[in-house]
């Protein structure tokens, strides 16, 4: 992670970032992500090390090349001058840095999901013996579940750089999606390229792609909200205090856009709460009456296995709900009031104001595996003083955190260009250039696991003395391959949606079978 020399820029994602390795039980494997040129073969043999790991007290360790190793119940590499061994049951998070032997070798950073010692007990083997003894197995690995994932072309290789429009799990709630490519440089014909993959059990409906590229002052950031407007982000001001019900420290953790994630899984605490209680302090100028947050958020990795979930209740009814979805607006809206009423993949931000807490905006959850800073505006015409308070109360096990921030500075002027691509093939080399084009009833269809093409756009000339910033507004939905067996659970659907708290309640259910089981195994 490199923090940027001007005092106006958050720290960004890992440039390198790929994916999680979820330990997901009810996949019966472990999934990962991986990044691969053209189509893997049986014969490319992965090396994997961990680069790094963050503890549950939020502490991030670096190791020293060639790596760490896992070996049984603990993490060995060098820190510094010191050889370490750290319990793992001490760990969070793993780091992991994963190479491809293929002729175009890609080098992307993973991270291992801890979240106990359960589930890294589950994995250590599978982890264990690829840094151990690795042995030819095909690729990609078992799937993801997720929307498709678009890579970036950095010089050398592709990078893994966005995954748009996640959540859009039926083409009514197909949605636009607008994702900063940090990653992104012309090649030596002066193009961008891309790469878009399906890597995960499901078929993937691409509406749209277009870059927005941005030039603008040094010193400024662009980012955007979830409905494409564009900001200027010059002088983020992190939080001054964090705090949960029980009076944690969170700051650390939310503070910057680094290793330290604050994603707990769906465990009740001492007072049998599966929501948490969050108040973030910041700074506020005298006489601010409007504030940019920036958010760097994405779903929770169980909370997006519970897509899954749940949309398997319906069981052989299944089409009859997506056509409801599809065709019925007032079906739509009563799902969109449903997830904000329950915060699963919807986020209410309260601001306190003298009547108390109350709602100046909302925060989507995209990933789970990349999270873009997103901008909510927030109308500060009530608040009193020289503080700002804000208050999120997600569901436990449904939000990955990284990091707040607030900007308070007006808006400066920047030059956009939207680009549209000029040559797009899919994985066998037919050209699907026109699916791309608009956003109308033609899609670039990928309706299996490993389909793959490139996409390539003109970059335009860069201009003196300004920084260039490229995001990709892309659109479309997906549909995950379920096991739609068996007649739906009418009476578990109706109490998701007609008694609060239900879903979370099941997602709780369905992670402690899974830990049982894992424990089982052991």
């Amino acid at each position: 992670m490199q923090r940027r020399a001007n005092s106006t820029a958050m720290l960004r994602r890992p440039t390198a970032i790929v994916l999680v390795i979820t330990l997901l039980p009810l996949l019966s494997c472990t999934s990962t992500k991986t990044q691969e040129i053209g189509l893997p073969t049986d014969q490319e043999i992965p090396a994997e090390r961990i680069t790094s790991i963050t503890t549950h007290e939020g502490e991030v360790l670096h190791f020293v090349e060639p790596g760490a190793t896992l070996q049984r119940d603990t993490v060995f590499g060098q820190v510094g001058q010191e050889y370490r061994g750290i319990a793992i049951d001490d760990v969070e998070r793993l780091w992991v840095t994963r190479t491809q032997t293929n002729t175009l070798a890609t080098v992307g950073l993973v991270v291992v999901v801890v979240g106990g010692l359960l589930l890294v007990v589950a994995a250590a083997a599978a982890i264990a013996s690829a840094f151990e003894t690795p042995k030819p197995r095909p690729e990609p690995r078992e799937p993801v579940e997720s929307c498709p994932f678009v890579y970036s072309w950095d010089g050398t290789q592709y990078v893994f750089d966005a995954e748009p429009y996640g959540g859009a799990i039926t083409r009514g709630l197909e949605r636009d999606d607008f994702a900063e490519l940090e990653s992104l440089v012309p090649d030596e014909d002066g193009r961008y390229r891309l790469k878009i993959t399906n890597e995960a059990q499901e078929t993937q409906y691409t509406n749209l792609m277009e870059l927005w590229v941005v030039d603008h002052a040094p010193g400024t950031r662009i980012a955007a909200d979830e409905f494409g407007t564009l900001y200027t982000v010059r002088d983020i001001q992190p939080p001054m205090a964090a705090t949960d019900a029980s009076r944690r420290d969170l700051r650390e953790w939310l503070a910057a856009t680094d290793q330290r994630i604050w994603e707990p899984m769906p465990v009740a605490d001492e007072r049998g709460e599966l929501r948490q209680n969050i108040v973030l302090t910041f700074p506020k100028p005298v006489g601010a009456t409007t504030a940019k947050l920036v958010a760097n958020v994405a779903t929770g990795l169980w909370g997006s296995h519970m897509i899954r979930e749940m949309l398997e209740l319906h069981g052989s009814a299944i089409n009859e709900w997506y056509a409801r979805i599809d065709g019925n607006p007032a079906s739509r809206d009563s799902l969109f009031a449903w997830i904000l009423q329950e915060e699963l993949f919807r986020l209410k931000i309260f601001v306190e104001e003298p009547t108390g807490w109350e709602v100046r905006g909302t925060l989507h959850g995209g990933g789970p595996f990349i999270a873009e800073d997103r901008v909510v505006p927030l109308d500060l015409s009530r608040v009193e003083g020289e503080t700002l308070r804000i208050r999120i109360q997600p569901p436990l096990g449904f939000w990955a955190l990284n990091s707040f921030a607030v900007d308070y500075t007006p808006e400066v002027a920047f030059d956009m260009e939207v680009i549209q691509p000029i040559e797009a093939r899919d994985g066998s080399g037919a050209d699907v250039l026109a699916t791309l084009l608009a956003a109308d009833d033609a899609y670039y269809e990928m309706p299996r696991n490993g389909d793959f093409g490139y996409v390539v756009f003109p970059a335009p000339k860069p201009v003196p003395g300004m920084e260039r910033t490229v995001l990709l507004h892309s659109s479309g939905y997906y549909l995950q391959h379920l096991d739609s067996r068996g007649e739906p659970n009418q009476a578990l659907l109706r109490a998701i949606l007609e008694v609060p708290g239900t879903a979370v309640r099941l997602a709780a259910g369905r992670y402690a079978e899974w830990r049982e089981n894992a424990a089982s195994r052991q």
